[in-house]
Parts: C-alpha cells; structure tokens; sequence
C-alpha cells in the first residue's frame, strides 16, 4: 500500500468523524479545493485505504441484547484445514469480527445474540458444530465502556 500524506491523512480522519459529509463540505474542512478532494478521496477508495461506508447501528435497538468474545481452538490435527473454518465463519451473521491471535486460543470472534440462550444455541448448534473446533471458550460483556472508534491517523 502507498504511503499516506498528510492531506489524505486529513481527509481520513474527518471521514470517519464524519461519513455523511459532502465533498463540499470536506473539501471545506480540508482546506483543499472540491475537485482535488474528490480525487483524493477515490484514490483512497481505489487503493483499499477506505475500505466502505457505513451507519453505526445500535445493536440493542435491533434486539441484539448479548456482545461475547469468544476464542475458539482448532485441533492440532485439522490446522491444513483452517482455511474451511474461516470460510464457514465467514456466513455466520452474529460473528462481526474474527482474529487471528497467538497467545492460548487461535482465534478470538466478536459474537452478538439476542440473549444469553440465543448465544448458548449458536455457541453450541452451529459454533463448535464446525470441523477440526476443539475447545471453546466465551467472555460475556457486561458493559460497553468505549464503543468502536475511529483509527487514528497519525503515526505518533
């Protein structure tokens, strides 16, 4: 990926503060004329740097009372079949983020269910249903201190 100036650095930032902004009005805020930042910003969407644009909604608003990370081991034996895992997780709605992690798991999922028994169905019916799961383990949230933010665009 090619190297972000300080102007597209800018223009990032005020993008994800905010995303329903005109081209006018973040050219404004930029300092950079409305043509220039137009073609800035679709550099930035061709090269990958802005990956999509998107409303952040309220999981509880739409019934989604239960956040839990959840790590997830695959057994020694089934690691030239990971890939498959990923893809099966890939289709499961209620899995908003999976990583990769070293430490004691090998994956670490971002789940969402309605409730405490909606969450034990999918942990239980689909989650370690999956071939090669060997072990999986839930931390429920209790309380979301500091809901997902911006990237800084800094390099400090």
């Amino acid at each position: 990926m090619s190297t972000l100036d300080a102007l597209d650095r800018r223009l990032l930032a005020e993008l994800q503060a905010r995303g329903r902004a005109s081209n006018v009005e973040l050219s404004a805020a930029v300092h950079l004329s409305a043509p220039q930042c137009f073609r800035r910003v679709r550099s930035l969407e061709e090269r990958g740097v802005i990956r999509g644009y998107a409303a952040h909604v309220d999981r509880e608003a739409l019934g989604l009372g239960v956040m839990a990370y959840v790590s997830v081991d695959i057994a020694a034996e089934q690691f030239g079949h990971v890939r498959e895992f990923e893809q099966t997780i890939r289709d499961f709605p209620q899995i908003l983020e999976c990583h990769t992690v070293s430490g004691d798991s090998d994956y670490l999922l971002k789940v969402v269910a309605r409730d405490l028994k909606s969450l034990s169905q999918f942990l239980t019916d689909r989650l370690m249903q999956i071939s090669g799961v060997a072990n999986v383990r839930s931390m429920i949230c209790m309380e979301e201190i500091k809901p997902p933010s911006p990237l800084p665009t800094t390099t400090e």
